[in-house]
């Protein structure tokens, strides 16, 4: 029997791995049904363009969606040890203060404002830059700024300017809007996954045990309390029951752990039964309340060899690759995403609502029609979407894959504001400062003006910045999951710690946010006083 047994080593999932085995009395059992993060392609930081295709993932998409065309987004998840920290593209961004300030204050969830959550940021953090109120530097999670920036992103910076956008140097510290360089999860020109970073230096502890290949297919709930996890170890193979002496922790993501929850009969009575599961726990808010970031992007042909395109020729890729091993330097040592902002659509908002994401490319992750020149591509992203989905079971079989359902655009603000955000994009690539470097604009193509038409072009190009959030949230309310400690309401020894908890999705990218959940969840699970709230002694992040 072992104490604890964490299902997932996603972010949040090694950063508990970490923390519950610092006291050696506790044993732990971290279970995973992916592999090891063996693939070369994970460790190099622009490896990322290929893990959205498919490499270390489950593979999944979404249902039809209603409000968008019945458009079937591809809908990568994580299927690796360090989860989505092993496959993303290491941006590095908490978030607004006002997102967490909305969390104590509009959801009643006292201890997750940010002068309660902050502490926790920087207790997670290794700047290789900062070290202020807002940053710490002996953390075990890397954060650096990007290695070997080209041209076209100071051209970016200017023109931002050029539309009233300033300059930020930290999207993390006192103040979030801007156009600046991402701080990225990546030390020594490598990624610093959740897996590299809190996983790997504690390998050799006696008191843990990390499984791979693994899939749990339901939590055993015996009297009212979580007792264990019933796997197995192939497909086919035999089902085992692993016991936990004191709790079980949910740590699948906000896809994954809504699954599981429903699989162990622990969801909507009515939907379970529908699809063969005995119901153990009627808890109506499992799967329910599922936020995504939706993003729309422009791409222009650049007018001459400015951004990484070409280094898909051979001979480059081959001196790419020397580059990168001998000097850490050049492409390779790129996230291709490592530049972007903040800024509003709406701009009556309290703080920024589009987050841009500038891609050193045409297309990176979706491809597009081949060009003379190399392209460019500048994402955006309606931050606060008011649309809500759903993740509900296809079968019985914990090996069929979910319903996922973002419900993209069921609020008409957020398809206006996310139209708005696409023409902010489309006019920052037209500003005097980028002239040198842009020649045309392909995407969305100078013939689609009015809203109508930029509506069609969103059902066919827009993709997930892979940020689900909200499945399993925290509250008080008869729809909440868990409560503000992670425990879920009405069974005993079992918690839920990952971004499913999250009751409404960070202005932001939402690795540092998960991560930061897993640092609070630790000190909750062991009942260790939380960290001091943050002071400030000037401005915030705001």
């Amino acid at each position: 029997m072992t104490d604890y047994i964490i299902i997932g080593a996603g972010p949040a999932g090694c950063v508990l791995a970490n923390r519950l085995s610092e006291d050696a009395s506790n044993s732990v059992l971290l279970l995973e049904a992916g592999g090891k993060d063996w693939h070369p392609l994970i460790h190099m930081p622009a490896g990322f363009a290929k893990m959205t295709k498919g490499i270390a993932s489950w593979g999944w998409s979404t249902v039809p969606q209603t409000h968008m065309k019945d458009r079937v987004f591809w809908y990568t998840q994580a299927k690796v040890v360090g989860g989505g920290s092993s496959i993303n593209a290491q941006i590095y961004t908490r978030g607004n203060a006002r997102d967490y300030d909305a969390w104590e204050k509009e959801e009643g969830l006292a201890g997750w404002a940010y002068r309660d959550v902050l502490p926790y940021f920087k207790r997670a953090e290794n700047n290789q830059r900062y070290a202020n109120d807002f940053h710490g530097d002996q953390g075990p999670l890397g954060v650096s700024n990007p290695i070997s920036p080209l041209p076209i992103c100071e051209a970016y910076f200017r023109a931002g300017q050029e539309m009233g956008i300033p300059f930020n140097p930290d999207f993390n510290g006192a103040s979030q809007e801007g156009v600046g360089y991402y701080q990225l999860t990546q030390k020594d020109a490598r990624r610093s996954s959740a897996s590299v970073a809190y996983l790997k230096p504690i390998r050799a502890r006696k008191n843990l045990s990390v499984r791979t290949d693994v899939l749990v297919t339901r939590i055993v709930v015996e009297k009212g309390r979580a007792v264990g996890v019933e796997v197995v170890d192939r497909p086919g193979g035999e089902k085992t029951i692993l016991r936990a002496g004191r709790e079980v922790i949910v740590s699948s993501g906000a896809i994954g752990s809504p699954k599981l929850l429903m699989q162990s009969g622990i969801g909507p009575a009515d939907h379970l039964r529908s699809v063969g599961v005995t119901p153990v726990h009627d808890l109506p808010g499992v799967g329910s309340n599922m936020q995504d970031h939706l993003d729309l992007f422009v791409i222009a042909e650049c007018t001459g060899d400015h951004t990484y395109d070409n280094y898909a020729k051979l001979h480059r890729t081959m001196w790419a690759g020397l580059q990168y091993l001998l000097l850490k330097k050049g492409p390779v040592a790129s996230s291709l995403f490592e530049t972007g902002g903040f800024w509003y659509a709406d701009p009556t908002a309290a703080s920024p609502d589009i987050q841009f994401h500038l891609g050193l490319g045409s297309g990176i992750e979706a491809g597009v029609e081949k060009l003379k020149n190399p392209g460019v591509t500048l994402n955006s992203a309606f931050l606060r979407p008011r649309s809500r989905g759903t993740v509900r079971l296809k079968s019985a079989d914990p090996a069929d894959h979910p319903l996922i359902d973002p419900n993209y655009w069921s609020d008409p603000y957020d398809r206006d504001m996310s139209i708005k955000g696409l023409r902010l994009a489309r006019e920052i690539m037209r500003q005097k400062a980028l002239a040198p470097y842009v020649l045309r604009e392909v995407l969305p193509g100078p013939a689609l003006q009015s809203d109508d038409e930029l509506f069609d072009y969103a059902c066919r190009s827009s993709k997930t910045d892979h940020h689900p959030v909200g499945t399993c949230r925290m509250g008080h309310d008869d729809m909440a999951v868990v409560t503000p400690d992670l425990k879920l309401r009405g069974i005993e020894g079992l918690r839920v710690c990952d971004a499913s908890v999250m009751p409404r999705v960070p202005s932001s990218n939402t690795n540092a946010p998960t991560i930061m959940v897993g640092e609070k969840g630790a000190d909750l699970i062991l009942g260790r006083e939380p960290l001091p709230p943050a002071v400030f002694s000037g401005n915030r992040a705001a």
